[in-house]
C-alpha cells in the first residue's frame, strides 16, 4: 500500500492570484467606464443648460425684438452679422411666415465641430414648428459656449 499526502481540501476559494487578478479587472473596468458616464452627464448637462439659452432667445424672435435677440446671441454670432443686418433678414423671414402658432423640441446634438465655425461647444437644436403662413417648418437653432463660459445662440435657420 502506498501512502499519498492529503491534498488540502477545496473550501470553495480561489487561488490568490486569481482573486488578485480579479479586482484588477474590476477596477479597471470601473475606471474605463467612469469617464464615458461623466461625459455623458456632462453632454446632458450642456444640452440642457444650451436649451433653456435657446428657448428664451427664441422668445425674444416670437416677440419680434429682433435687437434684442442680436444682443443676446453669441460674440461669434456678432462678429459675422451687425445689427441692423439681423434685424433685417430675420424681420424678413420672420414676417412672410407669420405669428408662431406651434413650437415642438424635436432633436439635440452636442458637437464640438461645426463646417465654418471655430471648434467649441454646440448644441444642434431642432423643432418641429408652425406658422400663420407656413404651417410644417423646422426650425435649427445652434447655441454654442461663448467667451464668457454661457450658453448663447450662434446660429438659426428655418426651413
Amino acid at each position: 500500500m502506498s501512502f499519498r499526502s492529503p491534498r488540502p481540501a477545496n473550501l470553495g476559494f480561489a487561488p490568490p492570484l486569481a482573486i488578485r487578478a480579479f479586482a484588477i479587472l474590476v477596477v479597471l473596468a470601473i475606471v474605463a467606464i467612469a469617464p464615458n458616464q461623466a461625459r455623458a452627464q456632462t453632454q446632458s448637462d450642456n444640452i440642457a443648460q444650451a436649451r433653456t439659452a435657446a428657448d428664451q432667445w427664441l422668445s425674444l424672435i416670437d416677440r419680434g425684438d429682433y435687437r434684442a435677440s442680436w444682443m443676446n446671441a453669441a460674440s461669434f454670432f456678432k462678429d459675422r452679422v451687425t445689427m441692423d443686418q439681423w434685424e433685417q433678414q430675420v424681420g424678413a423671414v420672420r414676417g412672410s411666415l407669420g405669428q408662431l402658432t406651434l413650437r415642438k423640441f424635436r432633436s439635440a446634438r452636442y458637437t464640438t465641430s461645426l463646417p465654418g465655425a471655430p471648434d467649441g461647444k454646440y448644441v444642434v437644436l431642432q423643432y418641429n414648428s408652425s406658422f400663420a403662413h407656413k404651417k410644417a417648418a423646422t426650425e435649427i437653432v445652434t447655441p454654442m459656449m461663448d467667451t464668457d463660459g454661457k450658453w448663447r445662440v450662434s446660429g438659426y435657420y428655418v426651413r
